[in-house]
């Protein structure tokens, strides 16, 4: 009898809840007792290699090639086979016996990038044997396979959808392979790929089988000879993939700011030593694709106004919106990372739709005082996603008194920020902070301290008495403060909201416990003057509380 039945058809959210458990396993569970199906899963981890990979490890792995093993995982359904992968990766059970015996045609989601270190050319050939309906592939970190063996390995998968190969030796030839022979593909990371050049990418704009692309992610990667060279090959990649959504390319504001001038007569040198279209003929051609699809969209909508206005005005403003389409065009983008303070109004002329923003406003070249002229053009920025921007991650080494007009620009669709560099300024510019950004579910801080220890202090005295705010969404907070900075009237915000993560400094660890009854989680890994003895004794007074807490330290 086997092991498991033949998996039947199942409701799509079903499938949607088993996949969301695949990340629950590095964790003890809380309150609910486990299922019967994830005890089977973890009994079959914890004895892989006593009882299931023994015999084949010891008689058969290095003495025969096996293009399939009618193992006793053969009939495992696709998603029970993927959730033990899962539990496997995560307790560090995952071996090379293993792999060998789950690597099954059934498999449609596969990631190695906790066991990077046993991925190598014979596994990417037993892969593309065996796995060729895969979808998903994360084989970030793998430094052991070359990129002759990733190229080969990935002309065997067309399902694929999903594909991540950060910090490998990925060059220009994977890319190419991948632009050919993964004409599904809709998620590409490549970031850390030191070896290739942002030029490599291009080929990604140039297949018409690329274009399903939707989120590319290419940071630190190699760099081009000339620093124009990858402006340019950022801005080919935005005009050649409409489909993208997201992207993450260390020259993408410089591109945009290129887009928006249209000056590109300076990169008709580097498109032609490429053997591409020069950026002129992407823009034209861009443009004219856009604006079928527009005549295609508000077909309707035209005809409704024709039935309501004279001829000659609805000539006038069809003229209007092409002009106005001709001079700036409209990219698809939602998320987009890496940008600069000095391309965030092209980036706003292209992008109205944006969602998510990773903007860095740090300038080595400007002193400490330089904070206060970015203050306008950042808050004029930001304002115009006022209303619709869901995400922002900020790097700004100013005080965070002349960050708060820029958030009160944009916080109020707010659900994600994150700052860092920011210098403390008082508790009065966090507590505009937080009535800023009233709908923030995770908040993230990376601080210096206050200018002035004494207003620290003097502020802390009052703040019993204040109406405090409260952000009733959040459930993740994280601040990481210097050593000597105590930042104890924050602790105010956990206590209130109840967050589910927060990584404090030691000071404040004995003080957040006794105040913020509601905490259920505290990290306390950076605390390197943490001792053994002040663990033991926080979770001792921890499991005199009401709500259970989990304690974290490395």
């Amino acid at each position: 009898m086997p092991l498991f039945r033949q998996a039947e058809a199942r409701p799509e959210k079903e499938r949607q809840a088993r996949r969301s458990r695949t990340h629950e396993y590095s964790e003890e569970e809380e309150d609910d007792p486990p299922s019967l199906t994830t005890l089977c899963l973890l009994s079959l981890a914890e004895n892989i290699k006593d009882v299931w990979t023994q015999d084949y490890s010891q008689n058969y792995m290095d003495q025969y090639f096996f293009r399939y093993v009618m193992g006793p995982f053969s009939l495992l359904p696709n998603e029970l086979l993927e959730e033990l992968l899962c539990v496997l990766s995560h307790r560090n059970l995952l071996s090379r016996p293993a792999l060998h015996l789950l690597l099954l045609p059934q498999l449609h989601r596969l990631s190695l990038q906790h066991s990077c270190n046993l991925v190598t050319a014979n596994l990417c050939s037993l892969i593309a044997a065996r796995c060729q309906a895969l979808k998903s592939l994360n084989l970030s970190g793998a430094l052991n396979v070359s990129a002759t063996a990733l190229s080969s390995l990935l002309g065997s998968l067309p399902l694929l959808q999903s594909l991540t190969l950060a910090g490998t030796l990925s060059d220009s030839g994977v890319i190419a392979t991948v632009a050919q022979r993964c004409p599904l593909l809709k998620h590409l990371d490549v970031s850390r790929c030191v070896h290739l050049r942002p030029s490599a990418l291009l080929p990604l704009a140039q297949c018409s089988s690329s274009c399903s692309l939707a989120r590319l992610l290419a940071l630190d990667i190699g760099l081009e000879e000339n620093e124009d060279d990858g402006t340019a090959s950022a801005a080919f990649l935005l005009l050649g993939l409409p489909g993208l959504q997201q992207v993450a390319l260390d020259n993408v504001g410089q591109a945009c700011v290129l887009l928006w001038k249209q000056d590109f007569g300076m990169t008709d040198r580097f498109t032609k030593k490429k053997g591409v279209s020069s950026l002129q003929e992407m823009w034209t051609r861009r443009v004219e694709s856009e604006k079928g699809t527009a005549k295609m969209m508000d077909l309707e909508d035209k005809m409704d106004k024709l039935l309501h206005v004279d001829e000659s005005k609805a000539d006038v403003d069809t003229r209007t919106d092409v002009e106005n389409q001709e001079k700036t065009l409209k990219l698809s983008l939602l998320d987009v990372q890496s940008i600069s303070l000095n391309s965030l109004s092209a980036l706003g002329q292209h992008c109205p739709d944006l969602c998510s923003l990773t903007l860095n406003c740090h300038d080595e070249e400007e002193d400490e005082g330089a904070a206060f002229w970015w203050t306008t053009p950042l808050t004029r920025g930001l304002s115009t996603w006022s209303g619709q921007l869901r995400r922002l991650s900020l790097q700004f080494p100013g005080p965070l008194s002349e960050l708060i007009p820029s958030l009160q620009a944009a916080g109020s669709s707010l659900t994600s920020l994150t700052l860092q560099g920011v210098k403390a300024d008082g508790h009065l510019f966090f507590l505009e902070l937080i009535h800023a950004c009233p709908k923030l579910t995770t908040l993230s801080i990376h601080i210096d301290p206050p200018r002035s220890n004494q207003e620290e202090e003097d502020e802390d005295e009052d703040l019993e008495d204040w109406d405090l705010p409260c952000l009733p969404h959040l459930s993740s907070l994280t601040l990481n403060v210097k050593e000597k900075q105590q930042l104890l009237g924050c602790a105010f915000l956990v206590q209130k909201n109840g967050a589910k993560s927060l990584k404090v400094p030691m000071q404040t660890a004995v003080r957040l416990l006794n105040v913020c009854h509601r905490l259920s989680d505290l990290d306390l890994s950076g605390c390197w003057s943490m001792t053994l003895s002040n663990i033991t004794k926080l979770q001792s007074k921890a499991s005199r509380r009401r709500h259970r807490l989990q304690i974290t330290w490395t």
